[in-house]
């Protein structure tokens, strides 16, 4: 490991602006990457360089390793953030980084090329004894190996794409005659999300909570975590609302989640932040628990999370300037993350994603954009903002919808309030010019499931 003094962040968006904000804090270079679309947007203004790597479509830009790398040389660049998307889990641009002399900041490629794949994974936890949701996760890719195994299996199962995530190649299947078709059709989105067709297969369970255990690793082989987080709001399998800790979580639940994670990560070396997923029945009862255990390991994303901003919220840890230290060669003791304190969590945040949206008559959701006419991000005590608007500001299609993400954070032990101090905040988010789902996220948090965390 060496030092570095200049960082080039290959993404775009909130986390390129979050990510230099960090940076520039501890003194760091930044230098952005951007597209022709991104010409005036805030990453590009905010950081100490930035280089055109091509045009509007990111398959000629963002997801052009060639074209980053080449930022790299001509700026001298000394480490590269990827965030998250785009390239943050591709073992190859992380090896052409080491290659080119860039320290990667992430895990190893080796850490990246197990954990990216969820079959290879889930083979690895299956050797570790952590329980994990019957299924299959072999070689043979044929339709007729995969439809014999649902034999075994049974109905609900999820047909899921082994690489990747964000619910894309992923689909429910209840009854055996469509089996064929759902994998069809998730072959086919998991190809054109992530370059991979390969699939996995699970038992679905139907009253699940999606839990999380942020990690931290050194490359000396020191491991620590930040608590867990409840991602179980979704809409298409996509996480909308995430809160840290898990509110009403049971504490044999939480302790036997959180030891999983962190054996896990001991057991493959991992270094640098990443998170370790899984979930947890709350079926009410015994035979409505399809694999006998009160949790199951489902993934692990070897990257930073869009959610990390809770788990910051309510430990004090800027996990991003962890990133940066940890990449250097520091070990968990030199950062203070070795004390139980730290992980002990103070209050509640909630994050919700502000996106570009439109709700139809027809209950259809469609993607929002235009030129932001007005933003003005809440504030006040225990608000953040994580977004990268602006009045004029012209959106593109071409992206994710995320424009912000809105996190609230109160040190109180009752959950009512820091639901009022988000709810709050989300209503004084002004934003003209595109339409967004504030309305919806506030819907979420208003609801009495939400409210009493008896959600799934």
């Amino acid at each position: 490991m060496r030092k570095f003094d200049s960082i080039l962040v290959a993404n775009r968006g909130e986390i390129a602006v979050r990510v230099m904000r960090s940076a520039q804090a501890l003194g760091y270079r930044t230098i952005a990457v951007y597209s022709e679309a991104d010409a005036q947007a805030p990453h590009v203004k905010i950081a100490d360089d930035a280089v055109l790597i091509g045009p509007a479509p990111v398959g000629e830009s963002y997801l052009d390793m060639e074209r980053i790398l080449k930022a790299v040389k001509d700026t001298g660049a000394q480490a590269g953030h990827p965030g998250y998307g785009f390239m943050s889990e591709n073992a190859v641009f992380a090896e052409a980084c080491n290659k080119a002399g860039l320290v990667f900041i992430g895990p190893t490629v080796d850490a990246i090329n197990l954990m990216g794949n969820k079959a290879e994974a889930k083979r690895r936890m299956i050797e570790a004894d952590v329980p994990c949701i019957p299924g299959y996760e072999g070689e043979d890719q044929s339709d007729d190996a995969m439809i014999k195994a649902t034999g075994k299996i049974g109905f609900p199962l999820m047909v899921k794409a082994a690489a990747g995530g964000g619910g894309r190649g992923m689909r429910l299947v209840e009854k055996a005659e469509d089996v064929a078709d759902a994998l069809g059709a998730a072959r086919s989105e998991a190809l054109n999300a992530f370059g991979s067709d390969e699939l996995i297969l699970e038992r679905a369970i139907i009253q699940p909570r999606h839990v999380e255990v942020q990690i931290l690793g050194d490359v000396h082989g020191s491991i620590a975590h930040l608590g867990e987080r409840e991602c179980s709001v979704q809409r298409y399998f996509q996480k909308i609302i995430e809160v840290a800790p898990a509110p009403g979580l049971a504490d044999d639940i939480r302790a036997g989640v959180i030891d999983a994670a962190v054996r896990l990560a001991d057991r493959v070396g991992y270094s640098n932040a990443g998170t370790f997923e899984f979930l947890v029945d709350v079926s009410a009862t015994d035979n409505g628990k399809p694999f006998g255990e009160p949790f199951a390991f489902i993934e692990t994303n070897a990257r930073l999370q869009v959610e990390h901003t809770v788990t910051e919220a309510v430990t004090g840890v800027d996990i991003v300037q962890a990133q940066f230290r940890l990449a250097e060669g520091a070990s968990i003791a030199e950062l203070g993350l070795d004390s139980p304190q730290v992980s002990e969590p103070r209050g509640y945040a909630i994050q919700a994603r502000v996106c570009m949206e439109s709700i139809r008559e027809d209950g259809s959701i469609h993607p929002s954009n235009g030129t932001l006419t007005a933003y003005e991000a809440p504030s006040g005590p225990g608000v953040r903002t994580d977004g990268f608007g602006y009045g004029g500001y012209e959106t593109s299609m071409l992206f994710d919808s995320l424009l912000a993400k809105v996190i609230g954070h109160s040190p109180s032990a009752n959950f009512a309030d820091t639901i009022a101090r988000t709810t709050r905040a989300l209503s004084e988010f002004r934003i003209e010019g595109v339409e967004t789902n504030i309305a919806f996220l506030q819907s979420i948090l208003a609801h009495e499931d939400f409210v009493t965390g008896s959600i799934d």
